[in-house]
């Protein structure tokens, strides 16, 4: 009973800092998302190609994210890897609603409850096979894939557009999917 008391406080600890951090972030991340979003072709799996490194991701390789329809309408997130460090796989399970209306990629995500924070994606190609996600400030950065690749050409361009966004594209790890 005791571990759970403090599992449960530790996750509080862990999701308060977090909204306080993003917050108190000077720098915002204030970049168009893609309008004519379709949600429906949205869903489904990707894998990542590359991110900013953060503490949730931090060693993880084979990373992927599910997303599916919820019952309410919001939808359902999964984001699974493998830890290289700890030699275990490591799963979180939120969900996601959109900040204004549907047909825009602005949308927000929690794990931790009440809170939210941005997942606005601001490039994506016509066939839904790749996407360029920013966080709501410039410490959260994705290129996704429906593939374990991404052909050379969309990541340039990608890149292209995060670097003059103001992202830091020198920092990306890019992830092992083997």
């Amino acid at each position: 009973m005791m571990d759970r008391k403090k599992s449960l406080l530790l996750l509080t600890a862990v999701a308060a800092g977090t909204t306080l951090y993003n917050l108190l972030r000077p720098v915002k991340s204030t970049v168009p998302v893609v309008q004519g979003f379709q949600k429906d072709r949205y869903l489904g799996e990707w894998y990542e190609i590359a991110r900013l490194d953060f503490f949730w991701e931090k060693n993880l390789k084979n990373v992927q994210a599910s997303y599916s329809l919820l019952d309410d309408g919001n939808i359902r997130v999964q984001n699974q890897g493998y830890n290289m460090v700890k030699e275990k796989h490591k799963q979180q399970t939120g969900k996601a609603r959109f900040v204004r209306n549907e047909d825009e990629g602005a949308l927000e995500v929690s794990f931790f409850g009440p809170f939210y924070a941005g997942y606005n994606v601001v490039m994506l190609d016509e066939a839904y096979q790749y996407a360029l996600v920013f966080g709501q400030n410039l410490d959260y950065m994705w290129l996704l894939s429906r593939e374990k690749t991404m052909p050379e050409d969309v990541k340039a361009n990608y890149l292209a557009y995060a670097q003059e966004c103001g992202y830091a594209i020198d920092k990306l790890v890019w992830t092992i999917q083997d």
